[in-house]
């Protein structure tokens, strides 16, 4: 086997790519494509470090108790739900897609770079959606990901895009956003290497990942390996952004159907990260038609309780 290896440079990101000249393993082509059970980001990413046996935060039930101890595990994710896809869409594109622009709202912390949007990208609620509007482009060639929050097509023929905030990552090696910076996440982070999917839960059998998210009430700071927070509040029991929770080992998973015990099998030894405000015990998704909700509605017999927060690190912003 040989490779060839380019390096290039877009806003603050140095990129080295490793092409594998004799390597035929691709990501199929599409929205929530199937990534043939490739691994999203590199082992010694955050996303996919094994965190069993991570110390415990020394204030992890106090965290646990102001989210309230019997709150459910809610998935964010499945088939439809009124009307729309239910959870974060992605979109694999290849090489040649064409790149459009893209003016931002917080554009000093946005990569302003061109955009592989394809001509309907699957956009997170729905092209009539109100909420994120999360746009996720995988590029299987080059294995980068483009991410934007917020993104709205052009009222006119040949203007650009529009988007609160957007940004770019090379899946080929781990590098932290500069500190202080948002991404298309409030923490800074990416999107599609935590959210769960159809293809490596059903199809692999396995989720070999962190997953991503949402609490209501967030802390004004943050942890590695987020960037960012979004919330005002000081309350020293509440959790910033980037804190991580391990499902208990002693948590038995044996009674739940083999999809959900995939998803709790990643939970205990990846655990989930904190990545956004939004409704308590949120885990976040990508929207499938072939999703068994009854199944996905399992997960909700798992409760706050039954997780451990990891010991948190500095907080940052330091002040």
């Amino acid at each position: 086997m040989f490779a060839k290896r380019v390096g290039y440079t877009i806003g603050f990101l140095t990129i080295t790519v490793l092409f594998a000249a004799d390597s035929h393993k691709k990501a199929d082509l599409g929205v929530n494509a199937s990534l043939n059970g490739l691994a999203l980001m590199p082992q010694e990413s955050p996303w996919r470090r094994d965190v069993t046996k991570d110390g415990v935060d020394p204030d992890s039930r106090k965290y646990l108790a102001r989210i309230g101890l019997d709150k459910p595990l809610r998935p964010d994710f499945g088939t439809v739900w009124k009307g729309v896809p239910m959870g974060i869409p992605y979109v694999v594109v290849g090489k040649d897609q064409p790149r459009v622009e893209v003016t931002f709202q917080y554009a000093d912390e946005s990569d302003k770079v061109p955009y592989p949007i394809p001509p309907d990208p699957p956009i997170e609620g729905g092209p009539d959606s109100k909420g994120d509007r999360h746009i996720l482009m995988l590029d299987r060639d080059n294995w980068m990901l483009y991410e934007l929050f917020d993104a709205h097509p052009p009222k006119q023929a040949g203007k650009p895009w529009t988007a609160g905030s957007g940004a770019i990552f090379n899946l080929n090696k781990w590098k932290d956003r500069p500190d202080g910076w948002t991404s298309a996440d409030a923490a800074g982070l990416p999107i599609l290497p935590g959210l769960v999917r159809y293809d490596e839960v059903v199809e692999q059998k396995s989720l070999d990942h962190a997953i991503r998210f949402t609490l209501q009430k967030t802390r004004n700071k943050y942890v590695a390996p987020a960037s960012h927070y979004a919330s005002r509040l000081p309350d020293a029991d509440l959790l910033p952004m980037g804190a991580r929770f391990r499902l208990r080992a002693d948590f038995d998973e044996k009674p739940f159907p083999p999809a959900a015990q995939a998803i709790l099998r990643g939970l205990k030894k990846h655990g989930m990260i904190l990545a956004d405000n939004g409704s308590d015990m949120f885990i976040s998704g990508s929207p499938h038609e072939k999703w068994d909700d009854e199944v996905l509605a399992t997960l909700r017999r798992v409760k706050a309780k039954d997780f451990e927060v990891l010991r948190l690190g500095e907080l940052r912003p330091v002040r």
